[in-house]
């Protein structure tokens, strides 16, 4: 067994990793979490695994259910996606005819995959679904294993999704999708295509039709947009590996602008509410909803509550003393992983590679209106023609990436967040915003 693994693992790429911010303040940056840029890994050839069907050649199962017995393995995957994953690991049992295999789908949050393996990896699943910032703790802990088949995986799929995967010149996940981020999406009955582009109008535009405005601003994930657009912005991780590196900012134009957002949330007091993002599509669907802040993978139950009305944008501008400033949002990737503790080690790299492939990416962003990283499923035109991945992509412009954030990071923006929105937040108390700032960055990093 072990020689299997080490003939699936001989290849394992070698790419660089960065986490940054880009657009709005204009700061760009790298982390340090992998070293060089080359791919010079060899791994199992284009002949030996098709990346477009997600079909290897049966002799890399080596002895695994060779003679006939049971290959048992689990896979963990989203609410929203149990349902395909079945659907196509009933596909993936039927290329291989000969394999007896036992494979069971489990519910799992992708937001704390790397929590429960860590827990416990001898019962954690085999495979995997989790967001990009769990790498460095996957990996530091021991419980990921590289990617098998590393150089057909690096050549199908979008760079930004294979560097962001790679720690130390190894590739430790199959990309699954290049759409981890959110978007602006509103009723066009209620917000038109004009007003979408400016957070006052379409806080304007909602109040007017009495209805609210929806972002979960007791999130980390999204209320560090609040920072960002502030300019206090993320850099990688030091050299600790632990320790969250932020980007230098102009502490008074940091305070305007969370002046700003802290004027236009009391102003609009009822209008802008912070609920948990599930409420943007309950929402709509309850007719209370004008416009909110959500993901990719409530697109298909948006646009269902909306019907002819779904509109998506990328997130809005705020004016900060007479000047638009984009908002900037936290934009990150999803992947595969494969706990280096399964007792069927080859089985489930290749169901992994098989997940991961074209036919699979192909499958979710027609049904689950997800985001491919597959270069032939960019093409298409489910992804050219949706709105919703446009946007996307345009606001991934405006973005700090999803990789290398310390696991301290969440709570103290979440409280930022909650800050801001509370009834006893003061915009005018410049020196309050000033220690709120110096508290979240000292909180993220002392904790670390």
């Amino acid at each position: 067994m072990k020689k299997i693994l080490a003939i699936l693992l001989a290849g394992v790429m070698t790419a660089t990793a960065f986490a940054g911010c880009t657009g709005g303040s204009g700061e760009e940056s790298s982390n340090n979490s992998s070293n060089g840029s080359s791919n010079s890994g060899s791994g199992a050839s284009a002949t030996q695994a098709d990346v477009a069907t997600g079909k290897v050649d049966e002799s890399l199962f080596g002895d695994e259910g060779a003679d006939g017995s049971t290959i048992t393995l689990k896979v963990w995957a989203p609410d929203a996606t149990v349902n395909l994953a079945k659907e196509q690991i009933e596909a993936f049992k039927k290329l291989y005819p000969d394999k007896k295999f036992d494979i069971s789908v489990v519910a799992q949050g992708e937001g704390d995959a790397a929590t429960a393996l860590m827990n416990d990896a001898t019962t954690a699943a085999d495979v995997f679904s989790f967001p990009s910032d769990q790498l460095n703790l996957l990996v530091d802990a021991g419980v990921i294993s590289p990617c098998a088949f590393a150089d057909v995986v690096s050549s199908a799929n979008q760079e930004e999704t294979v560097t962001a995967g790679t720690i130390n010149d190894e590739l430790y996940a199959y990309p699954e999708t290049n759409d981890n981020g959110y978007y602006l999406v509103y009723d066009k009955s209620v917000v038109s295509d004009e007003q979408a582009g400016k957070l006052e109008d379409i806080l304007a535009a909602c109040k007017e039709a009495g209805k609210q405005f929806v972002m979960d601003c007791g999130d980390g994930f999204y209320s560090c947009t609040f920072a960002f657009t502030a300019g206090v912005q993320v850099d990688g991780l030091e050299e600790d590996g632990i320790t969250q590196k932020f980007v230098d900012y102009d502490e008074d134009a940091a305070v305007k602008t969370l002046q700003a957002f802290g004027k236009l949330i009391k102003k609009y007091k009822g209008t802008f509410v912070s609920l948990n993002v599930k409420n943007v599509a309950s929402g709509f669907a309850s007719d209370t909803c004008g416009a909110g802040i959500d993901g990719s993978w409530d697109t298909s139950v948006n646009e269902e509550a909306l019907g002819d009305n779904f509109g998506a944008a990328k997130l809005p501008t705020i004016n900060v003393d007479g000047e638009d400033k984009q908002l900037i949002s936290m934009f990150g990737y999803k992947y595969l992983g494969v706990n280096g503790s399964s007792k069927f080690p080859a089985s489930a790299q290749i169901l992994a590679f098989y997940l991961g492939s074209q036919v699979c990416q192909q499958q979710r962003a027609e049904e689950l209106g997800w985001g491919p990283s597959n270069l032939e499923v960019q093409k298409d035109k489910v992804v050219t023609d949706s709105v919703v991945l446009q946007a996307i992509a345009e606001q991934a412009s405006n973005s700090c990436a999803q990789v290398n954030i310390a696991k301290t990071f969440w709570d103290p923006m979440a409280n930022l967040g909650n800050q801001l929105i509370a009834d006893e937040f003061n915009p005018d108390d410049t020196d309050a915003i000033k220690q709120l700032l110096k508290a979240t960055i000292e909180n993220i990093r002392d904790e670390g």
